[in-house]
C-alpha cells in the first residue's frame, strides 16, 4: 500500500498529511527513545507526516519529549510537518500563573514560538495556531506578531484553533489564516451546522479536528447503541474498521477536514491511513449522521 500524498490546507498554505498525529499524551505514553521512534517513523511510512503539537501539552513537556527523537535524526526533519499551538496559560505558580487564562500578546506569542522550537529542536515551525479565542486579542498586534514570525522564518504559516466563526473573519480581516482546528466527531456535529465548515469552504481553508473519534465514546456500545450498530455494520461492510469509518465520515464533507488522531498504538495509525482511502456514499453518511443525532434529517 503506498503512502498517503501530501495535501495543500489552503490556497497559500503548507503542505500537509491528508490526517496528523497528535502527541497531546504523548507524556502518558511511557515511551522510551526506541519507543518513540517506532511510533514516528511507522507514522510517517504510512504517510503521516504532520505531527500536531501545542506548548503546554504534557505539562509543557510534549514538546520536548517529542524533540528527543528529532534532535536525535536531524535529517528527518524535511520528512515532518510541524504543527504548534499557543495562547493557554495555566495555573503555574512558578511561572507566576494564579489562574488559567489567555494570552495572544506579542510578547508571549513570541517567547512561546521560540521556547517551541528550542524543544522540538526544529528552526522553524510549518503551522503556529492561536490555541484558543483570548477576549483580549487585539487583531493588529497579532499580525504584526505572525509577520515578524514570518519574516524571520521562525513559523511559516498561521492559523487558529477553538474560534467561531465570526473571531476568526475578524483576525483573517488583519492576517492571512490558513486553518481553525476545531472539535469534530460523529459525538460533535456543531461544525456542520455553527457556520464553522461553511467559512471554511467560503474561504477556501480546510479545518483541522481535534478529537475526532470523541475519545473513543462514539464506539460505547451501552452509551450509544445505535451509533455503535451502524458503525459496525458499514465497518463489515467496507472490510474496516469502525475508527476508520468514523474518521471517513468527517472527511467526506466537501471542506475537506484533516482529522488529528492521538493515540500511542501504531494499529490506530493504520486506522488514519485506511480512512484517507474511504469515500462513504450519500446514504451510509446520512445513515452515520441519523445514528448519532437519534433521528432522521427533517
Amino acid at each position: 500500500m503506498s503512502a498517503l500524498g501530501l495535501q495543500r490546507l489552503a490556497a497559500d498554505g503548507p503542505l500537509l498529511s491528508p490526517v496528523a498525529a497528535g502527541v497531546w499524551r504523548l507524556d502518558e505514553w511511557g515511551f522510551d527513545d526506541a519507543a518513540l521512534a517506532a511510533w514516528v517513523e511507522h507514522a510517517i511510512s504510512l504517510g503521516i507526516t504532520t505531527f500536531d503539537h501545542a506548548d503546554l501539552y504534557g505539562g509543557f513537556r510534549c514538546e520536548a519529549l517529542f524533540g528527543r527523537w528529532l534532535k536525535a535524526n536531524p535529517s528527518r526533519r524535511d520528512a515532518i510537518q510541524l504543527v504548534s499551538k499557543c495562547g493557554i496559560k495555566p495555573p503555574d505558580a512558578a511561572r507566576g500563573w494564579r489562574l488559567k487564562h489567555y494570552d495572544c500578546s506579542a510578547e508571549h506569542i513570541t517567547a512561546s514560538v521560540h521556547a517551541s522550537l528550542q524543544k522540538l529542536g526544529s528552526d522553524h515551525l510549518d503551522l503556529l495556531l492561536i490555541h484558543r479565542p483570548d477576549p483580549l486579542l487585539a487583531p493588529d498586534e497579532v499580525a504584526e506578531t505572525f509577520e515578524r514570525l514570518r519574516a524571520a522564518g521562525k513559523v511559516r504559516h498561521f492559523g487558529v484553533s477553538n474560534f467561531s466563526p465570526s473571531q476568526y473573519a475578524l483576525l483573517a480581516a488583519r492576517t492571512p489564516l490558513v486553518t481553525n482546528q476545531i472539535e469534530a466527531s460523529l459525538l460533535h456535529t456543531a461544525p456542520l451546522f455553527d457556520g464553522s465548515f461553511d467559512q471554511c469552504l467560503q474561504l477556501g481553508v480546510r479545518p483541522m479536528l481535534w478529537s475526532p473519534l470523541a475519545g473513543g465514546r462514539l464506539f460505547d456500545a451501552a452509551a450509544k447503541p445505535a451509533l455503535a450498530a451502524a458503525l459496525n455494520l458499514q465497518a463489515a461492510e467496507l472490510g474496516v474498521s469502525t475508527a476508520a469509518v468514523a474518521l471517513a465520515w468527517l472527511m467526506r464533507h466537501p471542506c475537506r477536514p484533516l482529522p488529528i488522531v492521538g493515540s500511542r498504538k501504531l494499529a490506530a495509525l493504520d486506522d488514519a491511513a485506511a480512512a484517507c482511502r474511504l469515500q462513504l456514499d450519500r446514504q451510509q453518511w446520512f445513515a452515520l449522521l441519523q445514528a448519532a443525532q437519534g433521528h432522521e434529517v427533517a
